[in-house]
C-alpha cells in the first residue's frame, strides 16, 4: 500500500508537470540551441551524413521544440511523445552506432543508446498518463 503522502504527491498535477518538464528538458534545449546557431545544427546534421542537411536541421528544431510544447502543455501529448520518441530512437542508428565501433567509444555509444531507449520509456509513459489526465 502506497503512503497517503506519497500518493498525494503522484496524484499531484503540479508533479505531473514537473516530471513533464524534466522529460522535456534534453529536446527543449537541444531545439533551442540548434535555432540559436543554425549554421551549427546544419554542420550536425552534414556531420552525420544527413542530406539536405538543411531540411534535417529544420525538421529537427521543429520536432523538438513542437513535441517538447505539446508534452508540457499536455495536449496531444502522444503526438508530442510520439515524435520525441521516434525522433530518439532514429538518433541510436544515425548517432550512436555502438555495434560499428570497438574499445571505450563503443562502450560510452551504447551507454547513450540504452539511455535513449529509457527517454523512449518515459514518453511512452507521459503518453499514457497524458490520455488518462484528458480522460479523467
Amino acid at each position: 500500500m502506497t503512503p497517503r503522502i506519497i500518493s498525494a504527491i503522484l496524484r499531484s498535477p503540479a508533479t505531473f508537470l514537473f516530471a513533464r518538464v524534466l522529460l522535456v528538458v534534453p529536446f527543449l534545449g537541444s531545439g533551442i540551441s540548434k535555432l540559436v546557431d543554425f549554421p551549427g545544427a546544419v554542420a550536425e546534421m552534414a556531420h552525420f551524413g544527413l542530406s539536405p542537411p538543411a531540411f534535417y536541421a529544420v525538421a529537427t528544431i521543429i520536432t523538438q521544440l513542437v513535441g517538447s510544447a505539446l508534452i508540457l502543455l499536455n495536449r496531444a501529448a502522444w503526438l508530442g511523445a510520439g515524435a520525441c520518441a521516434i525522433f530518439t530512437a532514429l538518433t541510436i542508428p544515425i548517432a550512436h552506432h555502438f555495434w560499428t565501433m570497438q574499445g571505450e567509444i563503443a562502450q560510452l555509444e551504447f551507454f547513450f543508446a540504452v539511455e535513449h531507449m529509457a527517454v523512449i520509456g518515459g514518453m511512452i509513459l507521459v503518453a499514457i498518463l497524458g490520455e488518462r489526465t484528458r480522460s479523467a
